[in-house]
């Protein structure tokens, strides 16, 4: 049938062909969250991202600044007085989704994507599985049925773990060395299906992890976890139906 058309119409069909292709890839999914962080803030002195964001520098830093809006990115970093690392969160709720950003960490830091079910009272604060990102490792963990499952974090603190519950949460951990240039900016997707999370640095595969904590079906918060310093930039999660 393309025979017929004339050729001046061949360009619109190509443009039509890629709509069509590009509706089909995006069924199915729903934009939970999209943020390029080009805003202002209205002060300097305590946290202020906007759209949604929240912070735990007031519980853990005193209520001094960890989070910063910076040239149209967010830059997180952990105050001297804080007793613990900074968590950036916000509300999506999800069973599997896909969880991208750019983000940039020098060689001493680390980024957590950090998914949590704050209504889940089997683990401490919620916590389902993370993602943590070194510049030379790659981490998931099953958090949920593995370390930060009530029993076995009181063990933990109570160094009372036998060597039953050290091995199942060795098991709910893979490692996996990666090279990421320090102080560069990377793409990053970290994809939840099922109860297996699949990470990806600029474009390409670099480690997944199967593990029955990570299929929880009510994740319902996100958290960026800092120890020491990260940049993030257009951060999107699409939940996939």
């Amino acid at each position: 049938m393309l025979r017929f058309m004339h050729s001046s119409f061949a360009p619109c069909f190509v443009v039509c062909l890629w709509f069509t292709a590009t509706v089909a890839a995006e069924s199915g999914t729903k934009v939970l969250l999209q943020d390029d962080f080009q805003r202002e803030e209205s002060q300097s002195t305590q946290d202020e991202i906007g759209n949604g964001w929240q912070t735990n520098s007031a519980s853990r830093a005193a209520g001094n600044k960890q989070a910063d809006l910076d040239d149209g990115a967010l830059h997180i970093y952990r105050h001297a007085v804080a007793d613990h690392g900074v968590s950036v969160t916000h509300e999506v709720a999800f069973k599997d989704a896909t969880i991208s950003m750019r983000f940039k960490i020098g060689p001493q830091d680390d980024l957590g994507i950090n998914i949590a079910d704050m209504n889940e009272k089997s683990v401490h604060a919620g916590h389902i599985c993370v993602a943590q990102i070194r510049t030379g490792q790659l981490t998931i963990k099953d958090l949920k049925t593995g370390q930060m499952k009530l029993e076995i974090r009181a063990a933990r603190q109570n160094k009372s773990m036998t060597p039953a519950q050290a091995q199942l949460v060795a098991s709910r951990t893979k490692k996996q060395p990666i090279q990421l240039e320090p102080n560069q900016w990377h793409d990053l997707a970290v994809e939840i299906r099922g109860d297996t999370m699949s990470v990806s640095f600029n474009g390409q595969a670099a480690g997944s992890f199967t593990s029955p904590g990570i299929g929880h079906p009510t994740k319902s918060r996100l958290r960026l976890a800092v120890n020491r310093a990260a940049w993030v930039d257009d951060v999107r999660v699409v939940r996939h139906d």
